[in-house]
């Protein structure tokens, strides 16, 4: 009786040890970005998913980029579930078959029933995306640089005659190019035209060259505001998420500058060989709802690429979780994307590593 009892007892155990194997064997790895962007993830969709919320989610930071996932996919050693990330690689990772193609009817419409790949912004890159958020790079001063007229224009960051001082700018040359030939007085439906044509990137290079004497080069996302703050630069270019997370949770005078910004998108992606594939697939599906969409604004400053989530915010103003209104801080509001570009991710991945060798070295010659 008792060698029977014991059998049990033993039995029972490895049940319970089998048990929680199999739940831990369910958590899924979420790979982002980190800093407060991972932060603001983690309470807009982890919190609160049903499947066990962040406890069942292992949150993990990468710099971009698809060499892990390439060696991942390519050995057959699949840890990562889902990865945000830029749309080049999601283009490039999904052409290549590093990217799962997703079931589109899983996800859910919007409040009005539009479906969600009718609801997102931009075009969808291909059925292996599910939208996160769009952010942009700006233009930004502070209050006290300038006594009088205040720069609002990217031709003003641009001229240094009317508004003098250094500038501060990104080591890469995307969204710069772009924005030097917005300042030149290119249109910003029309900048991607010119830069395909003969002499646009020529026009671009000469624009930048007004600024290059007083240029600070910068490689890190909290560098620009320091150098505003500390008075180095008058101007600079910056995440608009630095910025805005600085208005709103700190007070900081900063004036940011819309006209000429550059749209950029991300997307959550699922690598092909997912360990936890089903589970990895509610998690997306909630994700991407309108709700979670806009619920992601009442932690950082990035706007929903759903258009029902970015309504979902602009309807219940104040929205931000400090009780401060978030709108005037999201780059793709009405107000501002008359004048914005959108990012044209294949126009990069075609023609980037040319321009990147132009502008580094650029960057190396004397003003």
């Amino acid at each position: 009786m008792r060698k029977s009892f014991i059998a049990s007892i033993a039995a029972a155990v490895a049940m319970g040890f089998g048990l929680a194997a199999t739940a831990q064997a369910a958590k899924i790895t979420a790979t982002s970005w980190g800093g407060a962007y991972t932060a603001a993830q983690q309470k807009a969709y982890g919190a609160n998913w049903s499947m066990g919320g962040n406890d069942n989610i292992n949150w993990v930071n990468y710099n971009g980029g698809l060499g892990e996932v390439r060696t991942q996919v390519t050995s057959g050693t699949v840890t990562w579930d889902i990865v945000d990330v830029l749309p080049s690689d999601a283009r490039v990772g999904c052409d290549e078959g590093l990217f799962k193609p997703l079931d589109r009817s899983k996800f859910k419409p919007a409040p009005d029933g539009t479906s969600m790949d009718d609801d997102i912004m931009v075009d969808l890159p291909n059925d292996c995306v599910v939208p996160q958020i769009m952010w942009s790079y700006m233009a930004f001063t502070k209050k006290g640089v300038y006594s009088g007229e205040q720069p609002s224009t990217i031709a003003d960051f641009f001229d240094v005659k009317k508004f003098p001082g250094k500038r501060g700018i990104h080591t890469w040359p995307n969204a710069l190019i772009e924005m030097a030939l917005v300042a030149d007085g290119v249109a910003p439906k029309d900048v991607y035209d010119v830069m395909s044509s003969d002499g646009g990137i020529d026009r671009a290079f000469k624009k930048l060259d007004a600024i290059k004497a007083q240029s600070v080069f910068w490689s890190s996302g909290a560098k620009p505001l320091e150098l505003v703050n500390s008075g180095e630069v008058a101007m600079a270019d910056a995440y608009n998420g630095r910025v805005g997370a600085a208005i709103l949770d700190e007070g900081a005078d900063f004036i940011p500058i819309w006209d000429g910004q550059v749209l950029q998108t991300e997307w959550w992606v699922m690598l092909n060989g997912a360990p936890h594939e089903k589970e990895a697939m509610d998690f997306l599906v909630h994700a991407s709802t309108t709700e979670s969409q806009a619920r992601m604004a009442k932690f950082i400053n990035y706007g929903p690429l759903r258009k029902s989530g970015l309504e979902m915010v602009k309807s219940n103003e104040p929205w931000y979780h400090t009780g401060v209104d978030i709108m005037p801080q999201m780059p793709n509001r009405a107000a501002v994307m008359g004048r914005t570009i959108i990012a044209n991710p294949d126009w990069w991945a075609d023609n980037g590593d040319a321009v990147t060798e132009r502008y580094t070295a650029w960057m190396g010659q004397k003003g």
